[in-house]
């Protein structure tokens, strides 16, 4: 499936039914078939390792120089579902920047040109820079969310004993580790790109943003990393809390059947089949009750008294 776009008067909008061959648009392809493949690949001169590139969520991030164009493979955060159980993935993107055109390659849909930013698109390269700086935005907005559930996720660890809370805490540590490596990975390529600004055409205003989106991306590294060194600190605690929680259960139910085996071996006791004492009074069962009463108070006394 694709999508075709024209930049008007600094906005862009989609068109539909247009023919993707006019000069001066932008085309985003969203997980290509085969045949759309086979179509950027002769049609637009793609470098097909390039292009299957821009799908794999393994790949690094890149800049590939081409005769009519410039690859750029950057990572972006992915979509989260709740199935995942707190997994967050990445996934790398593609933009090929020709002369008079910009394809995109994504491999899932989502919205591509969300955000004020986008209301003043100056040129290709412009735009190309900004749907760049989203992918740091992203990142950034995802960061907020693991913050957010880390710490409900600990509040819920320290008050339960289910492996589940501990389990979706392993989870956020996992995915702060591929956020980690992606974003570092996009500073590497923005480092590469300021490098060949001036060859990719860019002007005085667009290397000002390149720099701010380098600032903005080692900020948000910076900050992946110390979410990632707290998590990675506190899991052995919350490992330790749980653990001790399991430990208070153990004990409150060892407790609880002590105090119910001493007034059932005074019951047992009187119980036998045997000629036991006060068999034949007519308050033995009251006595009897009496005596198990007292060893629950007995040992009641004695639990406060050892404090246990």
């Amino acid at each position: 499936m694709h999508k075709t776009y024209q930049v008007n008067g600094g906005r862009i909008a989609e068109i539909l039914d247009a023919d993707p061959a006019q000069l001066g648009q932008v085309t985003a392809y969203v997980n290509p078939d085969e045949a759309e493949r086979k179509e950027l690949v002769e049609r637009y001169c793609l470098d097909e390792h390039t292009l299957f590139s821009s799908l794999d969520p393994d790949e690094l991030s890149r800049l590939e120089f081409e005769p009519e164009h410039v690859a750029f493979i950057f990572k972006r955060p992915k979509n989260v579902f709740t199935k995942e159980q707190f997994l967050f993935r990445v996934e790398s993107t593609g933009l090929f920047l020709f002369k008079e055109r910009l394809i995109i390659v994504i491999s899932e849909d989502i919205p591509l040109f969300t955000g004020k930013e986008f209301n003043r698109i100056k040129s290709l390269t412009d735009l190309t820079l900004k749907l760049i700086s989203r992918s740091i935005i992203h990142f950034r907005e995802h960061l907020k969310v693991i913050s957010m559930i880390s710490d409900e996720l600990q509040n819920k660890i320290n008050t339960s004993m289910e492996n589940s809370h501990l389990l979706n805490m392993f989870s956020l540590e996992k995915s702060l580790e591929y956020y980690l490596n992606s974003i570092n990975s996009n500073g590497l390529l923005f480092e590469r790109i300021k490098y060949y600004a001036a060859r990719i055409g860019f002007t005085t205003e667009e290397l000002e943003l390149l720099d701010d989106i380098i600032v903005e991306n080692s900020q948000c590294s910076k900050q992946a990393e110390i979410y990632s060194n707290i998590l990675a600190s506190l899991m052995d605690a919350r490992a330790s809390i749980v653990s001790n929680n399991l430990n208070v259960l153990m004990k409150t139910l060892n407790i609880i059947t002590i105090a119910i085996m001493v007034p059932t071996f005074v019951v047992s006791a009187f119980s036998m089949n045997v000629g036991i004492p006060m068999q034949h009074h007519p308050f033995a069962f009251y006595i009897i009750m009496g005596i198990a009463m007292v060893s629950v108070l007995a040992f009641i006394f004695f639990w406060r008294y050892r404090k246990w």
